[in-house]
């Protein structure tokens, strides 16, 4: 990995074989709980998906603050359940 990205190179011997084991673990675990929570919130990926559509054909320069804009707007959870509703509808 580049410096420039805040990642140096790895060194595989900081950890000894046991706290790999539970790394791995815990990578494992928590990949499992994040696919059990997207598949309890399906709105999590219509928001996501919308936000990139928007993102896409509006090209923003300021990326970061169009995302606040896009995430902060109030009508968000309008736009969501709209989308939602005809999801469920063409289910």
């Amino acid at each position: 990995m580049s410096a420039q990205s805040g990642l140096g190179k790895l060194d595989a011997g900081v950890l000894n074989a046991e706290q790999r084991e539970t790394l791995r673990q815990f990578k494992i675990q928590t990949r499992i709980d994040n696919e059990k929570y997207l598949m309890a919130h399906p709105e999590v990926e219509v928001m996501v998906e919308d936000f990139l559509r928007d993102l896409l054909l509006k090209r923003p320069t300021h990326i970061r603050a169009f995302a606040a804009d896009h995430f902060t707007n109030p009508d968000l959870h309008i736009v969501i359940n709209a989308k939602m509703a005809t999801i469920n509808m063409d289910a």
